[in-house]
């Protein structure tokens, strides 16, 4: 489908212009509504490293809340997460196959992604397994966009996604679910968990398996069509994928100012595609963590925390071994938060990080390490808000590096804010491209930015509004450099857009909307200056909207992108798309409820890669049984 100027994405800013007209009562304060449980689902940790409500932040944040994630009925994290405003989703080849994601156009890799604080990430591609994590143990999402190496280090050029498992309070209790679905989709899931003032726990496992669709689709007059990992050969065969995941987690208060908790969420799995060398592969992704917080008294709290990440595959051409690659990412950090006066908290930390990687590919070199202090000041003025962040990361590998953010936010009116912020980022180089076999140079500097960026936004009641806007340059992107026949340094780019969102609950009805536009340009020196970045839509737009009728809940999302190139010459064009979910659920009883939903519902054609196909209209069907929900 040729996608015209999309109309939906005209059609979210008329809806959002609209609600802006509610009455004056409507828009009446909420500026002091932070407490009781709407201040728990606005708190966010991401934006800061400390607790701050959504609104109260600088940086630009949207939370995914458990309701939500449930009412979507998202079959995959991808699948939640396309379309939200500033994110674009590249799949290859349907559920479980590899998936990138781009926030405010930045590479793939320059996105930081945590469970539950845990940094994960392959140390030898630089990318996140995105499409293995599972949705199913997935109980919120934090996004913050923009940059945030000020806090983070590496990786965080566009933003910051970090996923929490579920935290269980309340009697113990047992939960399950069961499903099935199109191309011979079948999931089950369990759990058990509970706890009190004093201490909780929880246990889920999942498992997920489909047989897929076939993966390439390649060129109809050519059976032995090789791109970019996507061979024909006569492979037309379903490419199933399967995914079994445990999460264990727990907390207990020690004394009345300590607190201990501990979780670990591992995902093993194995994947089929299309492939000359490789058509199959077992996965591991894990992350393990701990967290020992104490609070001597209002003004101090130390927090000491552990984690490690575990990415691997063993890959196979048929039954015959083909390979294999692991990353370890071990993680260390400690901050202390003093609240040197009311309104005024200061925060000063240390991080350590080790990358180790094994195969039988004979890398040059296996491991490195980085260790890096950093300083936070968030202040109050009045109306006015502060936050300025400096850190500084020292690497084995590239040396010292220094990144810093400032922002600036002022309230005004009946309930609208402005912000303005500044930051620095930077990505350090992967293994491939350190160290791989006559192909990696040790000489590489990491990638840089700097961004620019501002906002307004206003809240209600039951309505709010944001409205962001931002500039980012990145130097020293890596690149293939043809005179060394290695990679180099060589690439500029300018990334410069808009997102407007909106989330209301009015009339019974639960809104969220979202509209983005994106103009990105290479700056490299060379044939493809002024072109565009592959795979990112110049405009995107999302609605998400549901409401409960008695026992019976009704939803839709609907979702807009744009045309987009698929290569850096912008010689291959991947068309615009729209696509209409459509939802229900009928509540049994208090702890049971059937869920129904059907994707894509016009069997709408398209691709996010080139190539590679996309499952068309498909269909889910669930039995989840939750006491605690």
């Amino acid at each position: 489908m040729q996608f015209r100027r999309l109309p939906l994405a005209l059609a979210v800013p008329a809806a959002l212009c609209a609600l802006s007209t509610v009455s004056p009562s409507a828009r009446a304060a909420d500026a002091d509504r932070r407490d009781g449980a709407d201040a728990l689902d606005a708190v966010v940790v991401t934006a800061t490293r400390t607790a701050v409500t959504v609104d109260a932040s600088l940086a630009p944040v949207e939370v995914i809340d458990a309701d939500a994630i449930r009412r979507s009925q998202a079959a995959s994290l991808g699948d939640l997460l396309r379309g939200r405003a500033g994110i674009a989703v590249s799949n290859q080849g349907g559920e479980g196959k590899l998936s990138t994601l781009f926030v405010r156009g930045a590479e793939s890799d320059h996105v930081l992604v945590l469970v539950d604080g845990v940094r994960i990430g392959s140390a030898t591609s630089g990318l996140a397994s995105f499409q293995d994590l599972p949705i199913a143990l997935i109980d919120r999402i934090e996004i913050v966009r923009g940059p945030r190496s000020s806090l983070y280090g590496s990786d965080a050029i566009g933003g910051v996604i970090q996923i929490f498992t579920r935290r269980d309070r309340g009697t113990p209790s047992l939960r399950f679910h069961v499903g099935a679905g199109s191309h011979g989709r079948r999931e089950g899931g369990v759990g058990f968990g509970g706890g009190n003032a004093r201490g909780w726990f929880g246990f889920d496992a999942g498992l997920v398996r489909t047989d897929g669709i076939d993966a390439c689709r390649g060129i109809a007059d050519d059976v032995n069509f090789v791109y970019a990992g996507c061979f024909v050969n006569g492979q037309t065969d379903r490419d199933g994928y399967e995914n079994r995941a445990v999460s264990v987690r727990g907390g207990v208060d020690i004394g009345d100012r300590a607190t201990l908790q501990a979780h670990a969420l591992h995902v093993s799995g194995h994947n089929e595609y299309d492939g000359g060398f490789v058509d199959n592969s077992d996965i591991v992704q894990q992350a393990v963590g701990a967290r020992l917080q104490w609070k001597a008294n209002d003004a101090f709290t130390l927090t000491v925390a552990a984690g490690s990440n575990k990415d691997s595959s063993d890959n196979f051409l048929g039954d015959a071994p083909a390979g294999f690659f692991s990353s370890r990412r071990d993680t260390a950090s400690v901050q202390a938060d003093v609240a040197v006066a009311e309104g005024h908290t200061v925060t000063v930390g240390a991080d350590w990080l080790r990358d180790r990687i094994g195969s039988d590919t004979a890398y040059d070199d296996r491991r490195r390490a980085d260790r890096a202090a950093f300083a936070q000041y968030q202040g109050r003025f009045g109306a006015q808000d502060v936050q300025l962040a400096l850190r500084r990361d020292d690497n084995d590998q590239f040396g010292g590096k220094t990144t810093g953010n400032a922002a600036w936010g002022l309230g005004f009116g009946d309930g609208w804010r402005v912000t303005a912020g500044y930051g620095t980022a930077f990505k350090a180089p992967t293994f491939n491209e350190l160290y791989y076999p006559f192909f990696g140079n040790p000489a590489l500097r990491p990638e840089s930015s700097r961004t620019a960026e501002a906002g307004l936004a206003w809240r209600g009641a039951d309505i709010g509004l944001h409205l962001d806007a931002f500039e980012t340059r990145v130097k020293d992107l890596i690149a293939y450099d043809a005179s060394l026949g290695l990679p180099n340094n060589l690439d500029e780019a300018r990334l410069r857009g808009a997102e407007l969102r909106a989330d209301a609950t009015l009339w019974d009805w639960t809104l969220a909307a979202s509209a983005s536009w994106l103009d990105t340009e290479n700056l490299a020196v060379g044939g493809n200056r002024g072109k565009d970045l592959p795979r990112r839509a110049r405009e995107s737009a999302r609605l998400d909207l549901d409401r409960a009728f008695g026992a019976f809940g009704f939803g839709l999302t609907a979702i807009a992108e744009g045309a987009r190139w698929d290569d850096v010459a912008n010689t291959r064009r991947l068309g615009g798309f729209a696509t209409l979910d459509l939802r229900g659920e009928y509540r049994i009883a208090d702890a049971w409820t059937l869920q129904a939903g059907v994707a894509n519902v016009f069997d709408r054609h398209y691709e996010t890669a080139a190539y590679y196909n996309q499952p068309g209209r498909t269909w889910t069907v669930a039995l989840r049984f939750d006491p605690a929900r």
